[in-house]
């Protein structure tokens, strides 16, 4: 199944600029995801299950290296740049 999912990373620290490219970067080189950068946050497509192991991981390799943050999200079934 298909899905699109809204990204927003707020890392609780002074220098947050490079952890969030960290975050995008590793993002963009997996396989199985498309992802469009904005000046507000970070869509990513593809198959739900692929999606959310991905930012599982993620997620757990920017805090084991970079420390605490927040990260947002908004789901949706289907892929919005489509329509479907």
């Amino acid at each position: 199944m298909q899905a699109s999912i809204d990204l927003s990373l707020y890392p609780l620290a002074e220098d947050y600029v490079p952890v969030i490219i960290d975050f995008i970067h590793r993002m963009q080189a997996r396989e199985g995801i498309e992802v469009l950068r904005n000046p507000l946050s970070t869509q990513i497509f593809g198959e739900f299950p692929v999606l959310m192991q991905a930012i599982t991981e993620e997620l757990q390799h920017s805090w084991d290296t970079h420390g605490r943050a927040v990260l947002v999200s908004k789901m949706v079934l289907g892929d919005v740049r489509t329509g479907g």
